[in-house]
C-alpha cells in the first residue's frame, strides 16, 4: 500500500506542470479607462426669432436731436454654419423709437422739425464661432419711418421740397452673440444707419439750399429663440 501511495504522488507531481502548461498563461490585468466628460457641440444652423431693446443717437449736423432715444423691436432670420467655425446668415429687423419731435430754427425764424418713429433693416451677416460664442459683422438695406415738417417764423405750416430719399439707405454693424442654453442665444450689437441727406430745394427763403445729414448710431441688446435644422447643442462623446 505504501509503495502504491508513493507511486501515485510521484505521478501527480510529474503531471502537474504539464497540466499547468495546458492551461496557458494567465491574462494580464488591465485597469478600466477613466470616464471622460462629453464634448458639447454648438450648432448655429437654423431659423430664429427674437426681440431687442437699446438706444439711438443722431449723428452731427442732423435735424434730429443728438440726445439718446429709447428703441425696442423684433428680429428674425436664419444662419448656416460651415467650414466648421464660420456662420453666414440673413436677418430682418425693425425697432420702434420713442417720440423725439425736434428740429432746427433758421436765421429768419423758420423751423424744420423731424420725428423718426422707427428703424428697420434687411442685412446679411458673417461671423466666426468658437464654442457658444459668435462674433459677427452685418450690412445691407436700411429704411425708416419718419416725418418732416416746415413752418414759418409765425408757426404757420409751409410747403417745401427736398432732394434725395430721406427714408431709404444702408446700414452696417457688428456684434457678439452667445448661446447660453439649447435653442436660446443673447446678443449685443452696434448698428449704424445712413440715409440720404435732406437738402431743401424750396420753402421759406432762409432754409432753401441748406443741407442736413440723416444718420443714427444705435446700440442694442437682444435675445433669440433658435429653431435649429440640426437640432440644439448636443453632447458628443
Amino acid at each position: 500500500m505504501k509503495k502504491f501511495l508513493l507511486s501515485a504522488v510521484a505521478l501527480g507531481a510529474l503531471g502537474a506542470p504539464a497540466f499547468a502548461a495546458d492551461l496557458g498563461p494567465r491574462p494580464a490585468y488591465t485597469k478600466a479607462p477613466p470616464a471622460t466628460a462629453p464634448t458639447v457641440v454648438y450648432n448655429w444652423t437654423g431659423f430664429y426669432i427674437g426681440g431687442n431693446v437699446g438706444g439711438a443717437f443722431a449723428g452731427s449736423n442732423n435735424l434730429q436731436s443728438d440726445s439718446g432715444r429709447f428703441m425696442g423691436g423684433v428680429q428674425g432670420g436664419f444662419d448656416y454654419q460651415f467650414a466648421p467655425n464660420w456662420v453666414v446668415g440673413l436677418e430682418a429687423q425693425y425697432s420702434w423709437m420713442a417720440s423725439n419731435n425736434t428740429g432746427v430754427i433758421f436765421p429768419a425764424g423758420s423751423t424744420a422739425t423731424e420725428n423718426t418713429r422707427g428703424l428697420g433693416s434687411v442685412t446679411g451677416r458673417i461671423g466666426y464661432t468658437w464654442g457658444p460664442a459668435l462674433l459677427y459683422a452685418k450690412g445691407g438695406y436700411a429704411f425708416r419711418d419718419s416725418s418732416l415738417g416746415v413752418a414759418t417764423a409765425g408757426g404757420i405750416p409751409a410747403a417745401y421740397s427736398t432732394s434725395g430719399s430721406r427714408n431709404d439707405g444702408y446700414t452696417v454693424g457688428a456684434g457678439l452673440e452667445y448661446m447660453f442654453a439649447p435653442s436660446w442665444s443673447a446678443k449685443v450689437e452696434y448698428q449704424y444707419y445712413k440715409f440720404d441727406n435732406t437738402a431743401f430745394t424750396s420753402g421759406p427763403a432762409d432754409m432753401v439750399g441748406t443741407t442736413f445729414r440723416n444718420d443714427d448710431h444705435t446700440v442694442k441688446a437682444g435675445i433669440n429663440y433658435r429653431f435649429g435644422w440640426g437640432g440644439p447643442a448636443v453632447a458628443k462623446y
